[in-house]
């Protein structure tokens, strides 16, 4: 048996992020994947990938495969096998990871995988009952029978669906959620003022640097990055309202410390070293060396927790300290949420008894994270961000000495996250 092939990570392209119903609205999660998919397979030697990937995150039922549709879509060849899939935020980095286990050096060696939001564009729908009443009437062979079936329709019945930022099981948003988290770490508002502060510092200065001139290409309205404020200042977070907790005066989560509602695709290439020789060398590209899908009890932990307990398992089972990752890539849905796991990487007592590590971690070195800026400052499309941040980790860690190591981390709704250990070489 042939032995697996290591697995490669190279820098994709995306669309700037921008705020709902802004510049990118008049595009749909199809037609904002598009320009993405284009740039990238135009780039490719044979201008072919062996297989796709893609995701996206609120539904739509005018497709039930979106990778495929993209492709057409986007004229490259048909033949190309093409398949969906979702995990609430971390969608296209589990796209990553599943394409990475496909890889078999024997003529699967170069994926194209990503993902997309339109939160422009919600697509509501009728409630069960309803949908059922109307395919009864569709279905009748008689008048009488069409009219019974409306018959059975209730008052209750009549209500549209309209997708919402909510978990399921709880019924509460993940805004909701986080300042249960914030409350539970006692996490003040200073602290997760300054977060979003450095994201947005960091952010801006990238892109002034040029950091992001090869990541983003040009869609809809949008020609970079609509979000990062210049002008943001540590009184102007300070003066935000609680977003979700405004009666008890105790809320610290406001619209300036969480990651605001965002439109965007983004891609990505997965790639064995044969696969790595069909794109230009001027592509960053690192290895991709393990990664952690951790899942959690959402009934007794934060819902948005599970890389508090995914990261140091990562690494112990890697013989790896936090000092020993000289690159942070942490996935911003709230500065809370950023700030919960590191107190949980920072305490001996949550690492041996949750998560289950004893080995010695030492000291987190926050000075590492988010060189780039994050998700509070560059936008988070659910579906997106996997494909974003570990793009922007490629490009930020390939231009690092050989044998350093980056994590990348994402918490996604229902308890979940995604990890990953990268490797410049």
């Amino acid at each position: 048996m042939t032995a697996k092939p290591d697995i490669w990570l190279a820098a994709g392209v995306r669309t700037p992020f921008a705020k709902i119903d802004a510049q990118l609205a008049r595009l749909d999660a199809i037609a904002l994947s598009v320009p993405v998919v284009k740039h990238m397979v135009g780039h490719l030697a044979g201008g072919r990938p062996d297989f796709a990937v893609w995701g996206t995150v609120i539904p739509n039922l005018t497709w039930s495969n979106i990778a495929r549709e993209v492709l057409l879509d986007s004229g490259v060849d048909p033949t190309i096998p093409a398949f969906s899939t979702i995990m609430a935020c971390s969608t296209s980095m589990a796209a990553a990871f599943e394409a990475a286990g496909m890889i078999d050096g024997r003529g699967r060696d170069l994926a194209l995988v990503g993902g997309v939001e339109s939160m422009s564009h919600i697509h509501i729908g009728l409630s069960i009952p309803l949908s059922d009443r109307i395919r009864a009437v569709q279905q009748a062979r008689s008048l009488g029978d069409r009219f019974k079936a409306l018959g059975q329709l209730k008052l209750s019945d009549l209500r549209l669906f309209i997708p919402r930022v909510a978990n399921r099981t709880t019924g509460l948003s993940m805004g909701e959620h986080t300042e249960i988290t914030a409350k539970e770490w006692a996490l003040t508002r200073a602290d997760q003022d300054a977060v979003a502060l450095a994201s947005h510092q960091t952010a801006v200065a990238a892109w002034a640097r040029g950091f992001f001139d090869d990541l983003v290409i040009p869609a809809g309205e949008a020609t970079r990055d609509t979000i990062p404020r210049k002008d943001t200042s540590p009184e102007k977070l300070a003066k935000l309202p609680p977003a979700f907790d405004r009666s008890s005066g105790k809320g610290t989560l406001t619209a300036g410390n969480s990651s605001p509602f965002t439109d965007g695709a983004a891609g990505l290439w997965v790639a064995s070293e044969a696969g790595l020789k069909r794109l230009p060398d001027t592509i960053p590209r690192v290895r991709l060396v393990d990664y952690e899908v951790t899942s959690i009890d959402l009934a007794h932990e934060g819902l948005l927790m599970a890389p508090a307990y995914g990261v140091p398992r990562l690494l112990a089972r890697n013989g790896l300290t936090y000092g020993d990752i000289g690159l942070w890539e942490i996935h911003e849905a709230f500065a809370a949420q950023v700030l919960a796991h590191i107190r949980a990487w920072e305490s001996p007592d949550f690492l041996a008894t949750k998560a289950g590590v004893t080995a010695p971690m030492g000291a987190f070195p926050r000075e590492r994270v988010n060189p780039n800026g994050g998700s509070l400052a560059l936008g988070h499309p659910f579906g997106a961000t996997g494909a974003r941040i570990l793009s922007q980790a490629v490009k930020e860690l390939a231009s690092r000495p050989k044998g350093e190591r980056a994590i990348v981390s994402i918490c996604a709704d229902g308890g979940q996250g995604t990890m990953a250990l990268l490797e410049a070489a």
